[in-house]
């Protein structure tokens, strides 16, 4: 399996790409085996240096709209089928806006999106036309590279983002097709790949990944990957679930952290031109953060999630210059 890995990582590091197979023979490392893992995760941070460089790039989110959501992901807080305490409020205004941008402005981040909870923004909508507002006042003052994270949406309304200066939409495949209907029943796979497809269209960038720990196998994660690598998707969000109480996958087990590092490194070989960005629930990792950064993460959401408490931006740039990154 050794020399599998490393002939593997030349035919990459060649511009070659890896099949569907090799990166399901990949999945056959066990996370007991430190002479494999670190195989693999070593290879993996090999590409991402020759792909990447050394560029650690930084993002940080507003929960704009929270609660009162009309889907019924099984991971969310936010959903208005279950009860999990969460405080609900409306659209946040422009005012309240800036300053949170502001902040994380100040404290070096280099993107910063606003996200709203629901099904997603409506072409003929009051919420629309105050988004609209709210970036343009974002744009006038700040230089922070804009993203927004609305649900699905046609191609008027991504067109509408587009031009208030919106460079980036946000939206998760979230798991594989094939599992994704075990997660949510009210819209459709084909729907988020949509909105995807039709932002880019617009001329946005486009930032999409999902979450590990829903009740997956391994082989839907990678099955994700490959979906988001026909995407050509050059920013994914990985996420690592945060059971929250109320949701009815509450009582998940939470994933071991070499399992986390063993599927980051898969990840690093199936995309590896992409900014794999560490988001929700990394803290899973505890000490093997940094493990992660020198694996194939080159990217970080930082700062307070949405509803699960992130870390500071602070301790992230230490941690990331420590790893020889630049910021």
């Amino acid at each position: 399996m050794k020399d599998f890995i490393k002939n593997l990582k030349i035919k990459i590091l060649n511009n070659g790409e890896i099949t569907y197979d090799e990166a399901k023979k990949l999945l056959n490392i066990s996370i007991d085996d430190n002479d494999l893992l670190e195989e693999l995760c070593c290879s993996a941070n090999e590409i991402r240096k020759k792909f990447c460089g050394n560029r650690f790039d930084l993002c940080s989110i507003t929960n704009a709209k929270s609660g009162k959501c009309s889907e019924n992901c099984k991971y969310c807080a936010q959903s208005s089928f279950f009860n999990t305490g969460i405080k609900a409020y409306p659209l946040i205004s422009k005012e309240k806006a800036l300053e949170e941008a502001k902040k994380v402005e100040i404290e070096g981040v280099h993107r910063h999106s606003l996200v709203t909870s629901g099904r997603g923004i409506d072409k003929n909508s009051k919420e629309l036309k105050e988004l609209e507002k709210i970036y343009l006042h974002l744009k006038e003052n700040t230089s922070l590279s804009l993203c927004a994270s609305h649900g699905i949406c046609d191609e008027e309304t991504l067109k509408t983002l587009y031009n208030s200066g919106v460079e980036t939409y946000h939206h998760n495949l979230e798991t594989s097709r094939d599992f994704y209907n075990k997660i949510c029943t009210t819209h459709t796979y084909d729907e988020r790949i949509n909105t995807i497809k039709l932002a880019k269209k617009v001329g946005l960038k486009v930032c999409s990944g999902g979450i590990w720990g829903l009740g997956e196998s391994e082989e839907d994660r990678i099955k994700m990957a490959f979906e988001l690598k026909k995407l050509k998707i050059s920013s994914v969000p990985i996420n690592i679930l945060m059971a929250i109480k109320g949701t009815p996958l509450e009582n998940n087990k939470p994933l071991e952290k070499r399992e986390i590092l063993k599927m980051i490194g898969i990840y690093r070989f199936i995309l590896p031109k992409s900014f794999l960005r560490y988001a929700g629930g990394r803290i899973h990792l505890e000490e093997l953060q940094e493990k992660g950064i020198t694996s194939g993460v080159n990217s970080a959401l930082t700062g307070n999630f949405l509803t699960t408490t992130g870390t500071t931006i602070e301790k992230d740039k230490e941690m990331i210059r420590r790893n020889g990154y630049e910021i």
